[in-house]
């Protein structure tokens, strides 16, 4: 473990330690009742930039506003891309966000956590574990009821899925109520969802048409970046493209969508989509017929588009990150060979 690793890691426990004691006042505590709490405000605790992390915590949202309607929801994160990515989520009424770089901006950056406590909320959430911002947040925001990601034992035994990053905080919401007195929600955990509309589903519908000049023809989309040693090699890419490209090439349009780098592993082979705008490259996203993609935020991102996604893996835990629903699926390429990821993809494209 390297010193940065040991000196998060005593960071962490250190502030687990301290917000136990804040979070023994009566208002924190969860006590077992038997009538449905009224939930009408939520704080969810996010303080993350990244984007696949933004979009993991779209499932909670959704099962919170399945609960309870009418709920306004505030986001506490760091950065700035939470408010494209809950663009239509109306219940979602305003995102408070920490600056990337704090001791860039340190005005800005107290300022915002002087901003948690001018709100009273009915539920506040620390949605993941070992966040110890995520800690800080939860205990200095004022509310009703409020938990952490680690709250709930047993749920590892209940839920076999219990470890994936969109689901066991909606796992650990479900406990909540039923703890609380609610009932709970047995139906599927949500799938990513970034609720494009009707309008940017067909802007993404032109933009593909342009791209690549063959709207009668579906689409296979190919992602190929990831950051550090989660991207493949282009030799890799390489050899993988001489087999799909030859057996898909004369009944699919095949092309690559590229990073905000504008890296390309497969080395510009493939008629390519360059963009920054989230929610643009979502709606294109949408309208492929399969997306296959590194382990990246542009993965979760063609999850929450809604198209089928096919991630590649070789360093990430499977189980924590993998794409779920919509005939999504997740390959461990460092046991899985190109010919079984094209079995794969012929059983999507069915």
């Amino acid at each position: 473990m390297s010193f940065k690793s040991k000196i998060n890691q005593i960071r962490r426990t250190a502030t687990k330690a301290v917000t136990r004691v804040f979070v023994a006042r009566p208002s924190a505590r969860l006590k077992k009742g038997s009538v449905r709490p009224e939930i009408k405000r939520v704080l969810i605790n996010r303080p993350n930039h990244r984007l696949g992390n933004m979009l993991l915590v779209t499932p909670l949202v959704q099962e919170i506003i399945s609960n309870y309607p009418d709920v306004k929801i505030d986001l506490f994160v760091r950065g700035f891309i939470a408010p494209v990515i809950f663009e239509n989520y109306p219940q979602v009424e305003k995102t408070i966000s920490l600056p990337r770089k704090p001791f860039k901006e340190l005005l800005k950056y107290m300022k915002v956590w002087g901003e948690l406590r001018k709100n009273r909320y009915d539920l506040v959430i620390d949605a993941v574990k070992g966040s110890s911002s995520g800690r800080i947040s939860t205990v200095i925001a004022k509310s009703h009821y409020k938990y952490f990601g680690d709250d709930f034992s047993g749920l590892e035994q209940k839920y076999p899925d219990y470890v994936h990053m969109a689901k066991f905080p909606v796992y650990n919401f479900r406990e909540f109520l039923s703890v609380a007195g609610g009932e709970t929600n047995q139906k599927e955990v949500p799938v990513l969802d970034l609720k494009l509309s009707s309008s940017e589903l067909e802007k993404g519908k032109k933009l593909l048409s342009e791209l690549t000049g063959d709207p009668s023809r579906k689409t296979i989309a190919f992602f190929t970046y990831a950051t550090g040693n989660k991207c493949f090699s282009t030799e890799w890419w390489d050899d993988f493209y001489e087999l799909f490209h030859s057996k898909y090439k004369d009944e699919y349009n095949l092309i690559e969508i590229l990073p905000v780098e504008n890296i390309s592993q497969l080395q510009n082979k493939l008629p390519s989509f360059y963009s920054k705008d989230i929610r643009e490259i979502g709606s294109l996203m949408a309208n492929c017929r399969l997306v296959l993609a590194g382990d990246s935020g542009m993965m979760h991102l063609s999850c929450a588009s809604l198209a089928p996604t096919i991630g590649l893996f070789s360093v990430s835990s499977i189980p924590m990150y993998r794409p779920y629903g919509n005939s999504n699926c997740a390959v461990d390429a460092n046991s899985c060979s190109h010919e079984n990821i094209i079995g794969l993809m012929d059983e999507i494209l069915g």
